[in-house]
């Protein structure tokens, strides 16, 4: 192992934080972390909005499903997949597609994990919050994000105020394939996994509930799952081919 490795070995999502405010040299540093991440194609198709203002922080916490760690934070950052930057320098650029979707949203994924891997590495902590997708046209509104340019997470940063247990992942052999897709999956396995999870929850210090990850995925899965998010993203002209 290495510094690195164990950094990224280390992490937790901190959902409550000190009031001690982010140096503005840290701030820049994550930043600059930011966007030193890879880009597909060089589009650089995301954008981050900083939001300060304590009446948008608590609206946004509203919005994320009344999430108070969002007015909390000493930063909250929103990551957006934005041609609207594009557009302006290619009036006619030919947009719209889903593929164009999806290089905003990976490209907004790695910029936010360099964020908070160099967050961590200067002793501070964060979580993200997908919960701003819940509303997604009101966030929109409220950060005045025009045309070709979604809010698709959000990132609380700050000073830990807490130390929770380390969430424990899937076994390895269950999510790396060797040579080609293993369809069948390892039931066994997979139940000493839900007993693991099972025992986290019950015994974790924050808030506990009787749950296994089975039971986490079928709850999930089997409801519908934000059904206003095609419509939303093709009136703000994503997603339309």
């Amino acid at each position: 192992m290495n510094p690195a490795i164990d950094l990224i070995l280390s992490h937790r999502s901190i959902r409550q934080f000190t009031a001690e405010p982010i140096e503005p040299t840290q701030l820049d540093a994550i930043l600059a972390a930011a966007q030193a991440a890879p880009s597909s194609s060089f589009l650089q198709a995301t954008s981050i909005i900083r939001v300060m203002a304590p009446e948008a922080r608590e609206q946004l916490a509203v919005l994320s499903g009344h999430q108070p760690y969002v007015a909390q934070a000493a930063e909250f950052l929103v990551f957006c997949a934005d041609y609207h930057r594009h557009r302006q320098i290619v009036p006619d650029a030919k947009t719209g597609y889903a593929e164009q979707l999806l290089i905003g949203a990976i490209d907004g994924a790695l910029m936010a994990q360099n964020a908070l891997l160099a967050a961590q590495s200067l002793a501070l902590g964060g979580v993200y919050i997908g919960g701003i997708r819940n509303n997604p046209a009101e966030v929109s509104d409220l950060l005045g994000l025009p045309l070709h340019v979604i809010p698709l997470f959000g990132l609380c940063l700050g000073h830990p105020a807490q130390a929770p247990e380390q969430k424990p992942r899937l076994p390895r052999t269950l999510v790396v394939h060797q040579e080609c897709y293993q369809h069948q999956l390892d039931h066994d396995l997979l139940a000493q996994y839900d007993q693991q999870m099972e025992s986290y929850y019950h015994t974790r210090s924050g808030y506990n509930k009787q749950q296994n990850w089975s039971g986490q995925v079928r709850a999930i899965l089997g409801k519908e799952s934000r059904p206003f998010m095609l419509g939303f993203l093709q009136a703000r002209g994503f997603n339309l081919k």
